[in-house]
């Protein structure tokens, strides 16, 4: 029973490694907790919240200002995997993106509280934008 349990534990660790490296939002695996961070500016008055899209997408959540005009600007660079085909279902958005490149998705502005979310073709990868 022990050796089943350390097995267990081990391959919960493993998988706990390959999400820091490769499935979290930036450098440390966290989501950006900043008022927008890094990937969220506005220009000539429409918001601009860049995400990038290569083995999942970065940052997966995203922090946005409601009420404003916004355009989710895709990054790709190189992306042959799932993730460079966006779905986004409450927009009824489904598009491939190109291998190299930006893709702009305007999105009308939303009301505090409302989540964008966006997933990879095949469900695997997903990424959000929290309005407040």
């Amino acid at each position: 029973m022990k050796t089943i349990l350390g097995g267990i534990l081990s391959g919960f660790a493993f998988v706990g490694l390959i999400f820091l490296l490769f499935g979290g939002s930036g450098k440390s695996g966290l989501p950006s907790m900043s008022g927008g961070g890094n990937n969220v500016r506005i220009e000539n008055g429409v918001q601009i919240v860049e995400i990038s899209a290569k083995g999942g997408y970065s940052p997966r959540v995203s922090y946005a200002k409601a009420g404003v005009p916004t355009t989710l600007r895709m990054n790709t660079n190189g992306t042959f995997d799932c993730s460079a085909s966006v779905v986004i279902p409450s927009l009824n958005y489904q598009e491939s993106l190109p291998m190299s490149g930006t893709k702009d998705i305007p999105l009308p502005a939303q009301a505090a509280g409302k989540t964008i979310q966006g997933f990879c073709s095949m469900g695997m990868y997903s990424f959000e934008v929290d309005f407040q």
